[in-house]
C-alpha cells in the first residue's frame, strides 16, 4: 500500500523465479532438429535470450521503468520462441527445460512446469505489476503525475486482461500454475487497476471543480469497479488467498465511492431544491459507510481519515437538509428501494498490449522456421480471414439494417416517450450540456458587461494619452511666447502629428467597435426569450409530452403497447446474439493456431486445412439463422408499430417534438453566434489596449526627451542673456529636433503597474471565456522610444514610468506587434517611428470588429 495525501492505492509485487539456463537446451534442440550450422548462426540470439532471462532473475536496474522495458523485451522473445521450440516432457521436444515461479501473494507456494505457458503467464503478470508500481510512484498532486498514474494503471489493467484472456487459459489447460496466475486472479487485478485509474479521473474532476453531477457519475463508476473486485475476492479460489488488509481495503473503497457518489448527487439535488431525495441519498450513503467500517480491519489510517471526513460532510448536509425540509419544504422522504440507481460514467479501459508486445518486427531465430511451413500457414490464415471477414460483414449488415428500420419507425423512442423517458438525440444533448456548462444564455450578460468595461478602459487610455501630448504642446507654446526667436526648438505639432494620427485612428476604430457592441447587445436582448429554452435542466423538460389518448373506444392500448414491447425485446435478444457470434468468431480465430500441426505433418497439408476449416461451419449456420429470424421479426414490428401510431396519434407528437428539436438547435446556433462575437470583441479590446499603451509609452518618452531639451535650452538662453555664449557646448541644439537622441539605451523600466482591467485572482473572466494567452506578466519589454540616459541622470530625475492605472495590457502575457520593434540598419535600438500604415492590432478578421 502507498498513499498520496489521503488517496490510498494498491500496487502488485512481482513474482519471484528460480534460475534457469535457456542456452544449452535450446541450442541442443537446434543442433538436433535443424543443423549444427544453424545452431552456430543462432549463437547471438541464444546469448541474447540467456542474458534477458538472467536479468529477469537478478535485475541490473531495479527502477520500475527499466524493469518494464526488460519484461516487455523478454515477452516478445518468448513469443518467438514458442512456435519454434516445443517445450514439454516429450523426448522429441525441449525436455530438459523447467520453469519455476513463486506465488506473488503467497511466496511459500510455487509452480514448476516444462511449459512456456508458465513462463509467459508469469512475465505478463510481472508486466502488470511493474505498471502498477509506476502508477503508485507518480506524483498525483500535479496534473502530469496524475495523468501518468492514470495511464499506468490502465496499462496494468491491459496486462492483466491479456493474461486473463489469452495466456492464463492455456496454462490452466495444463493443470499447473499458482493461484495468482489463474483466470480469476487476473480478472480481479484487472478490475482493481481500472478502479484506481478511474479514481485518478475522480481526483481530476474534483480538482477541476466540475459540476456535482459529473463528479457523482465518475465516483459511482469507481465504486462499481471496486465492488466487482470485492465480489471476486470473496469467491473461490481467491477467498483464502489474499491478505485480509487487501480485502478490507477494497471493501472500504467500494463503500467510500458509493457514498461519495451519493454525496455529490445530493449536492446537485440541493441545487434543484429536491430536498426529499437529497435526504434519502445522504442516508443511503451514510448507511453504506457505517456498514463497511464495522467489518473492515487493517486498512491504512489515511483511508480511514478520508472516510471520516466524507462522513462528517454528509452528516452536516443531512442535518441541514432535514431542517430545511421540516421548516420549508415539508416533502415526504422517499424509500431507498423506490430510488433509481445512481448513473455512472466509465472513463477508463484496459490499455491494449498488442502493440507493445508485438513481436512481428523482432528478428530472433528468424532462420529456424521451414519455408514450406511458413507458406502453408500463411495460406491457411488467408482462408480463415476470408471466412471471418465474410461472416462479420453479415453480422454488421444485420445490425445496421435493424438500426435503420427502427429509426424509420421511431422506435424505441416513441415507447420510451410514452413511459416518460424522453431524451434528446445524443449529439443535440451534448451541445446543450456544453452550452449549460459554459454558463448558458444568462451568462452572456456578464460577458457583455466585461466587453463594456474593456471599451471604457480603452477610451480612458486614449484620453490620457491625448492629454499628455496636449500638455506638452501647451508648455512648448508658453516657452515660445516667453523667449520669442531665441526659442529655436521645432514646434510640438510638427513632431506629434503621426502620434496624433494614430490616436485618431484608434478612436475611430473604438467607435466602430462600440457600434458592434451595440449590435451584440441588441441581438442578445432580442433573442433572450428565444434562447431561454436552453436554461431548462434537464433539457428534456422542454420537450412536449406523449401520453395516452384521452378517450378509448375498445381499451386495447395496453395490448398494442405490450405486443410491440415484446417484439422489441426479441429483436434486442437477436442483436445480443449477433454480438456473441461476432465475439465467438474472433475467439475461434485467436485460438486457431495450427503451426505445431503443420510442423508435425509430413504429408499433404490440404487434408489438414479441410479438417481445420470445417470447425467454422457451425457458427456460419448460426449466423444465417439469426439474420433470417431478424427479417421476419422486423416485418412483425412494422405492422405492430402501424397500429400503435394510429391509436396514440404518434404523428402529431413527432411533429411537435421535431419542432422543439429545431428550436433548441436554432437557440444553440444563436447562443454560439453571440458568444463568438463577444469573444471576438474581447480579443479586439485587449489587443487595442496593448497598442494604445505602446503609443502612450512613446508619448511619455517623447515628452521626457522634450523636457530635457527644454531645460538645456532655457539654461542656454539664460547664459546668452547674461552675456555668455556656449553655443558650441550644447550639441543637442544642433541636432535635428525631430529625431530622438542616439545615446545609449536607458536602464530598463520598473515592472509595470497592475492592469486597469483585471479579474480578481482565481476568477474566470466570464462564463465560457478562456483568453488565449500564457501568463508572462513578469517579463518586461524595452520601451519603443529611447531617450538619452545621460540626460536622465544629469537632472536626477527617474525615467517616467507608465501610468499607475494603465501601465500594461488588460490581460498580462499578451504581446502584440507593437512590442520590442526595431528599425532596420544598425543593431542598436532606435526610436520607433510613428506608424503611418494601417493599424495591425487585429488578431483576426471577424465580422463585428473588422477595421473600415
Amino acid at each position: 500500500m502507498a498513499a498520496t495525501g489521503v488517496n490510498v492505492m494498491l500496487a502488485v509485487h512481482e513474482k519471484k523465479t528460480a534460475a534457469v539456463d535457456l542456452y544449452r537446451p535450446l541450442r541442443q534442440y537446434i543442433s538436433s532438429n535443424f543443423s549444427e550450422r544453424e545452431a552456430q548462426m543462432a549463437e547471438d540470439d541464444l546469448n541474447s535470450v540467456r542474458q534477458m532471462r538472467s536479468d529477469i532473475e537478478k535485475p541490473p536496474d531495479p527502477s520500475p521503468e527499466s524493469r518494464r522495458d526488460l519484461l516487455l523485451s523478454y515477452f516478445r522473445a518468448l513469443a518467438l520462441i514458442e512456435p519454434r521450440f516445443p517445450i514439454s516432457s516429450d523426448r522429441f521436444h525441449v525436455n530438459s527445460l523447467t520453469f519455476t515461479w513463486y506465488d506473488a501473494f503467497k511466496p511459500s507456494k510455487k509452480a514448476s512446469l516444462q511449459s512456456i505457458h508458465l513462463e509467459k503467464s508469469a512475465i505478463l503478470f510481472n508486466i502488470g505489476a511493474v505498471y502498477s508500481q509506476i502508477a503508485l510512484s507518480s506524483d498525483r498532486t500535479s496534473p502530469a503525475g496524475l495523468k501518468q498514474a492514470c495511464n499506468a494503471f490502465q496499462s496494468a489493467a491491459g496486462a492483466f486482461a491479456m493474461l486473463r484472456e489469452t495466456v492464463a487459459p492455456k496454462l490452466a489447460a495444463l493443470g499447473g500454475g499458482t493461484v495468482d496466475l489463474s483466470i480469476e486472479c487476473a480478472g480481479i487485478l484487472e478490475r482493481l487497476m481500472l478502479a484506481q485509474a478511474q479514481e485518478c479521473f475522480f481526483e481530476k474532476v474534483i480538482g477541476d471543480a466540475k459540476p456535482p453531477g459529473i463528479c457523482s457519475k465518475v465516483a459511482r463508476q469507481v465504486g462499481l469497479f471496486y465492488e466487482e473486485a470485492y465480489a471476486a475476492l470473496n469467491a473461490v479460489p481467491l477467498n483464502q488467498h489474499f491478505d485480509r488488509a487487501w480485502i478490507s481495503h477494497v471493501q472500504l473503497k467500494a463503500a467510500q465511492f458509493y457514498s461519495e457518489a451519493c454525496y455529490r448527487f445530493s449536492l446537485e439535488l440541493h441545487e434543484k431544491e429536491e430536498i426529499a431525495e437529497e435526504i434519502a441519498r445522504l442516508k443511503i450513503g451514510l448507511s453504506a459507510l457505517n456498514d463497511a467500517r464495522k467489518s473492515v480491519k487493517g486498512v491504512a489510517p489515511p483511508l480511514l481519515d478520508a472516510v471520516s471526513r466524507l462522513e462528517s460532510q454528509m452528516n452536516q448536509n443531512l442535518e441541514r437538509a432535514i431542517k430545511e425540509n421540516d421548516r420549508v419544504y415539508l416533502m415526504r422522504v422517499p424509500l431507498a428501494g423506490s430510488l433509481v440507481s445512481l448513473p455512472a460514467a466509465s472513463l477508463v479501459k484496459p490499455m491494449s498490449m498488442a502493440e507493445v508486445l508485438d513481436a512481428s518486427k523482432e528478428r530472433l531465430f528468424s532462420n529456424l522456421v521451414p519455408d514450406n511451413s511458413t507458406k502453408s500457414l500463411s495460406r491457411y490464415t488467408e482462408m480463415v480471414d476470408d471466412i471471418i471477414r465474410t461472416q462479420a460483414e453479415k453480422l454488421q449488415q444485420g445490425s445496421e439494417i435493424t438500426r435503420v428500420k427502427l429509426k424509420e419507425m421511431d422506435l424505441p423512442d416513441s415507447i420510451l416517450a410514452l413511459e416518460g423517458s424522453i431524451s434528446l438525440p445524443m449529439d443535440l444533448k451534448e451541445d446543450v450540456e456544453a452550452v449549460q456548462i459554459s454558463g448558458g444564455p444568462s451568462g452572456l450578460h456578464s460577458e457583455l458587461q466585461q466587453l463594456t468595461d474593456l471599451r471604457r478602459v480603452n477610451q480612458e487610455l486614449l484620453v490620457q494619452t491625448e492629454e499628455l501630448l496636449q500638455k506638452e504642446a501647451n508648455e512648448d507654446a508658453q516657452f515660445r511666447t516667453q523667449f520669442g526667436s531665441k526659442w529655436t526648438r521645432p514646434q510640438s505639432s510638427t513632431l506629434t502629428k503621426n502620434l496624433l494620427d494614430r490616436l485618431n485612428r484608434f478612436a475611430a476604430n473604438l467607435k466602430q467597435a462600440a457600434d458592434s457592441d451595440s449590435r451584440i447587445e441588441r441581438s442578445l436582448r432580442d433573442h433572450s426569450s428565444f434562447m431561454s429554452i436552453l436554461e431548462h435542466r434537464p433539457i428534456e423538460s422542454a420537450l412536449p409530452s406523449f401520453a395516452r389518448p384521452i378517450m378509448s373506444l375498445d381499451g386495447n392500448e395496453d395490448a398494442i403497447v405490450g405486443s410491440l414491447k415484446q417484439s422489441l425485446r426479441q429483436l434486442e435478444n437477436l442483436g445480443a446474439q449477433r454480438a456473441g457470434l461476432e465475439d465467438m468468431l474472433k475467439e475461434m480465430k485467436r485460438k486457431d493456431d495450427i503451426l505445431p500441426k503443420l510442423l508435425a505433418t509430413s504429408g499433404s497439408h490440404e487434408d489438414l486445412f479441410k479438417k481445420e476449416i470445417a470447425k467454422y461451419d457451425s457458427i456460419r449456420e448460426d449466423i444465417a439463422q439469426n439474420i433470417e429470424a431478424q427479417e421476419q421479426l422486423l416485418l412483425q414490428i412494422q405492422a405492430q408499430n402501424e397500429d400503435f401510431a394510429a391509436v396514440f396519434n404518434l404523428e402529431d407528437y413527432k411533429v411537435a417534438r421535431d419542432k422543439c428539436y429545431k428550436q433548441i438547435t436554432a437557440a444553440i446556433a444563436k447562443y454560439r453566434e453571440i458568444k463568438e462575437n463577444i469573444n471576438e470583441g474581447m480579443k479586439f479590446y485587449v489587443t487595442l489596449q496593448d497598442a494604445v499603451n505602446n503609443v502612450k509609452q512613446q508619448c511619455s518618452d517623447f515628452i521626457m526627451t522634450r523636457n530635457i531639451q527644454s531645460r538645456e535650452m532655457i539654461e542656454d538662453v539664460q547664459r546668452q542673456m547674461a552675456g555668455l555664449s556656449f553655443s558650441s557646448g550644447y550639441p543637442n541644439l544642433q541636432r535635428n529636433a525631430s529625431q530622438p537622441p542616439a545615446d545609449p539605451q536607458p536602464p530598463p523600466r520598473a515592472s509595470p503597474a497592475p492592469p486597469p482591467y483585471h479579474n480578481p485572482q482565481g476568477e474566470h473572466p466570464g462564463p465560457g471565456f478562456a483568453p488565449p494567452y500564457t501568463n508572462y506578466s513578469q517579463q518586461q519589454q524595452p520601451p519603443p522610444y529611447h531617450g538619452p540616459a545621460g540626460q536622465y541622470q544629469q537632472y536626477g530625475q527617474p525615467r517616467p514610468g507608465p501610468s499607475p492605472d494603465y501601465g500594461q495590457p488588460a490581460y498580462p502575457g499578451w504581446r502584440g506587434p507593437y512590442y520590442n520593434m526595431q528599425m532596420p540598419g544598425s543593431g542598436q535600438p532606435q526610436q520607433q517611428q510613428p506608424f503611418n500604415g494601417p493599424p495591425q492590432y487585429y488578431p483576426h478578421q471577424g465580422g463585428y470588429y473588422r477595421p473600415q
